[in-house]
């Protein structure tokens, strides 16, 4: 990975118990860990919305939370796990990274900037998970969604995985509508933090791998003034963003230092509907400040 961060040197040593003290890889995240004062109830106010907000420093095992148990639209963030799911199959050889998968006019959705190039032809499942994670494209996520299985058996990962609270209902766009009070599609933050955590930090994946998803999540040009615009200067952030509906942004991921351990991420804002795009983002971005400032690391 950029920025000097060795994870296997890391989860060799002392990191490796700091990191299972703090997230247990099969149990959920606990909330009474939270590093008071955490406020962001101001940001909320500023254009209405509610945030949620968890972070992981791996350097000192603080963390901070701010909704960090309740439920958010997860949008497009899943992504990046979807990559994870992928390159699973590919190490348990039920799958092929150079396999070629048609792209047909019926595959075709809303924000499909590779895909739709590629109507009529063919695109590998590392092509497709590539434009999923880096771009966000939507029927690459549904095409690799329908060649492990379909959604049933996309669900019954998450649970492998250590997360039995993120809730999987719906196919690309529909899972971004948003909708409040409603629980589909949904997760919490602190399991979010988790999420990272495993897939940083366990030895699911195998290095080439590991370096795959990093690369795609370190190359994503989406959200630059989200989590990117909040995070130190100097630092290098893997990150998946989501947006949806109902003034949904998100924005999850690792901030790397030229030198030390990294700070785990996950910011969900949503419900604020009369704010711009420009205005959630800056909410972001100065979220993210605010959790470097409390860790700190700013």
């Amino acid at each position: 990975m950029q920025g000097g961060f060795d994870r296997r040197t890391l989860i060799g040593g002392a990191g490796a118990l700091a990191l299972a003290g703090c997230y247990p890889r099969r149990e959920g995240p606990k909330a009474e860990e939270e590093q008071p004062p955490f406020l962001l109830s101001d940001l909320e106010a500023r254009h209405g919305g509610r945030l949620g907000v968890a972070a992981l420093d791996v350097r000192s095992q603080r963390r901070v939370s701010w909704r960090g148990q309740e439920r958010f639209p997860f949008c497009s963030t899943f992504k990046a796990f979807l990559a994870a799911a992928t390159l699973g199959r590919v190490q348990r050889e039920e799958e092929r990274l150079d396999r070629a998968v048609p792209v047909t006019r019926a595959d075709m959705i809303p924000h499909a900037p590779v895909t739709e190039k590629a109507i009529g032809r063919t695109l590998t499942i590392r092509e497709l998970m590539q434009a999923a994670v880096e771009v966000s494209d939507n029927p690459a996520a549904n095409i690799l969604i329908r060649e492990m299985g379909g959604i049933a058996v996309w669900r019954s990962w998450w649970p492998t995985f250590g997360d039995t609270t993120t809730l999987i209902s719906r196919l690309e766009p529909d899972l971004n509508t948003a909708l409040p009070n409603d629980p589909r599609d949904t997760c919490l933050p602190d399991q979010t933090v988790a999420n990272i955590r495993e897939l940083a930090f366990s030895d699911r994946l195998i290095p080439v791998h590991d370096q795959l998803i990093q690369g795609w999540l370190i190359g994503s040009p989406t959200g630059p003034n989200r989590l990117k615009a909040g995070v130190p200067h100097g630092w290098t952030v893997a990150h998946k963003t989501g947006t949806g509906a109902n003034g949904t942004a998100n924005d999850v991921g690792m901030a790397i230092p030229l030198s030390g351990a990294p700070v785990l991420l996950a910011v969900y804002f949503t419900g604020a509907t009369e704010a711009s795009d420009d205005q959630r983002d800056a909410v972001i971005a100065e979220a993210t400040r605010r959790v470097f400032k409390a860790l700190s690391r700013d």
